[in-house]
């Protein structure tokens, strides 16, 4: 709503950053998908790897692409609700209207942290020593008491989601200094 009231912000310009970003994000997803499905099938033939492969690419592309393109059209189906007549259509309209702003943060907040957490995760499972670190944490958040049991099982969730983190802060700033010393 700030860009559209703004007369200085070229809009145009505003949904291609849009889309570069949600493209770069799909991209991310996508590869740690790939990841984490060869990861299940790696002791697998060759064959098999590709079928698993295959299929979870048709099974994500259909099933997760499918429900980001109806949250993504939330909006033309309030406008097509607000043309139609009757209370209920009204009300469903404003409704939908009033949810999607606080979905669409919701789901890139909730998108984000996801991200960190697998690309942690992906990160923290290829390490050596990793799984003794986790292993660690756990049972000293085991023996705390009252709270132990809990920070135990948030342990690895942490450390995957420190190591995305600091993977991410890394890539950032490598993108950041490539792109000021290639200017």
């Amino acid at each position: 709503m700030q860009a559209l009231a703004d007369p200085a912000v070229d809009l145009a310009a505003f949904e291609r950053d849009k889309i570069e970003g949600a493209v770069r994000t799909d991209f991310i997803l996508s590869a740690e998908i790939i990841v984490i499905t060869l990861g299940t099938v790696a002791a697998a033939s060759f064959g098999m790897q590709v079928a698993v492969v295959a299929g979870t690419a048709a099974l994500m592309t259909i099933g997760v692409y499918g429900l980001v393109t109806g949250i993504v059209k939330l909006d033309d189906g309030g406008l097509y609700l607000s043309r139609q007549t009757g209370d209920g259509f009204a009300r469903l309209q404003r409704g939908i209207l009033r949810a999607a702003p606080t979905l669409m943060r919701t789901l890139s907040v909730v998108g984000t942290a996801a991200m960190f957490l697998v690309g942690g995760g992906t990160l923290v499972h290829g390490m050596p020593g990793a799984h003794d670190l986790i292993h660690a944490a756990t049972h000293a958040g085991e023996a705390l008491p009252t709270l132990g049991r809990m920070l135990a099982a948030l342990a690895p969730l942490l450390i995957d989601a420190l190591a995305g983190s600091v993977a991410g802060a890394l890539i950032l700033g490598g993108l950041s200094t490539a792109r000021r010393l290639f200017r």
